[in-house]
C-alpha cells in the first residue's frame, strides 16, 4: 500500500474553517496528490464536535487549554479531534501531514497565544502534537518544498 499524506481539509477547499470558510491552495504539487489519491483530508476540530462555523480558538499559553473567544473551554473537543486525526492517520497508512499554520489543532511551530490579540508563541498544535508523538512527520502549508522533498524520499 502506498504511504498517504494527512492534510488539513481547509487547504484541499473544504470550507470548515472556523468562520465557514477554507484555507483552500492551488499548488501544482497539492493537484498531482490528489490526483494520485494520497491525501487524506480532515479537519480535527469537526472531527472533535465542533460546529462549523464556530468562535474562534485560541491555546491558552503554557496550559494546553483550549479555549473559544468567548472564554469557554473547548479542550475536550480539541483532544477528542486529535485522537480521531491519529485514529485516522494510522488507518490510511499516513507517513507525513501537512497541516494549517498558526491553529490551535494544526500549528506547527508557532501558534496563537490564547489573548486573541495576534501575539505568536512558540509551540504546536493539539492535532499537531499528538501526531509528532505518534512518529507522523508533520509540515505547514509553508513548509510545502520540505514536504515534497520528504514525500520523495519515502516513495
Amino acid at each position: 500500500m502506498k504511504p498517504k499524506i494527512l492534510i488539513s481539509a481547509c487547504l484541499v477547499g473544504e470550507n470548515v474553517k472556523y468562520d465557514g470558510g477554507n484555507n483552500a491552495l492551488h499548488v501544482k504539487i497539492l493537484e498531482q496528490w490528489k490526483e494520485e489519491g494520497v491525501l487524506v483530508p480532515l479537519c480535527p476540530e469537526v472531527l472533535g464536535g465542533l460546529s462549523v462555523p464556530r468562535l474562534p480558538c485560541e491555546v491558552l499559553a503554557r496550559t494546553h487549554t483550549v479555549i473559544n473567544r468567548r472564554g469557554e473551554d473547548v479542550s475536550v473537543a480539541f483532544a477528542k479531534g486529535a485522537c480521531e486525526s491519529l485514529h485516522i492517520a494510522k488507518e490510511a497508512g499516513v507517513c507525513m501531514a501537512i497541516l494549517k499554520a498558526r491553529s490551535p489543532s494544526c500549528g506547527k511551530d508557532v501558534i496563537y497565544d490564547g489573548t486573541f490579540t495576534h501575539t505568536h508563541v512558540n509551540d504546536s498544535g493539539i492535532t499537531c502534537k499528538l501526531l509528532q508523538e505518534n512518529g507522523i512527520m508533520v509540515f505547514s502549508e509553508e513548509e510545502l518544498v520540505l514536504a515534497e522533498a520528504f514525500w520523495k524520499q519515502k516513495g
